[in-house]
């Protein structure tokens, strides 16, 4: 996402031209999401690096974390649909390694579901998606505090967003290596149908 005097069509919520195209811009946030499906909350992480398999599991692992007490303890399987984006596949080696490190530190059994492709209408984070662009369509976000507000201003099942920004630096392309990735499989039980879109993962037992 482009952060600058962009605008589509070039047509702003006030009479100042904006560019209609994003040609030349620098600043670039990219947003995730998350959407409790028994609260209808909404979560938006918006990162200034690069939405890699590490930013992913940060923004969970933030979420988790900001859970009442009392809501971690009473939840006994966590699951997660995901999107089946190359980040978070059934297959990227990066992802499963932070995601069984995430499931240890919860201690609670983490089902994996994706979506296979071309299956959007069935995700409920790509309606919110289509909430905020119309939400903030017209509005030139020329930085990053401008951003945050709008996305910050949306309604979702008639709660406002939690919004928060990830600073931290992430690098591309973290692969495991075929040893280290054998350890990881031990862990993932793979339906046997299914064995790229749905994933069991049971906590390790505590020392």
């Amino acid at each position: 996402m482009q952060l600058g005097e962009f605008s589509r069509a070039g047509l702003t919520r006030s009479d100042v031209k904006a560019c209609d195209h994003d040609l030349g811009g620098q600043a670039k946030d990219l947003p995730w999401g998350r959407v409790d499906e028994d609260t209808g909350q909404l979560s938006i992480t918006f990162g200034r690096s690069a939405k890699t398999s590490d930013f992913i599991v940060d923004a969970l692992e933030a979420r988790w974390q900001a859970l009442p007490t009392h809501e971690q303890r009473a939840t006994e399987r966590v699951q997660l649909k995901m999107d089946n984006g190359p980040e978070s596949s059934g297959v990227r080696t990066q992802f499963l390694h932070r995601i069984v490190q995430f499931a240890d530190q919860i201690g609670k059994p983490l089902q994996l579901l994706d979506f296979p492709p071309y299956h959007s209408k069935y995700k409920p984070i790509e309606r919110c998606w289509g909430i905020l662009a119309l939400h903030w369509n017209g509005t030139r976000l020329r930085d990053v505090e401008t951003m945050l507000a709008w996305a910050k201003s949306l309604t979702w099942k008639g709660h406002p967003p939690v919004v928060e920004l990830n600073h931290k630096e992430y690098s591309r392309g973290l692969t495991l290596g075929k040893n280290a990735m054998r350890a990881i499989e031990c862990r993932l039980d793979r339906h046997p149908q299914l064995p790229k879109w749905d994933i069991l993962i049971r906590p390790a037992a505590p020392d």
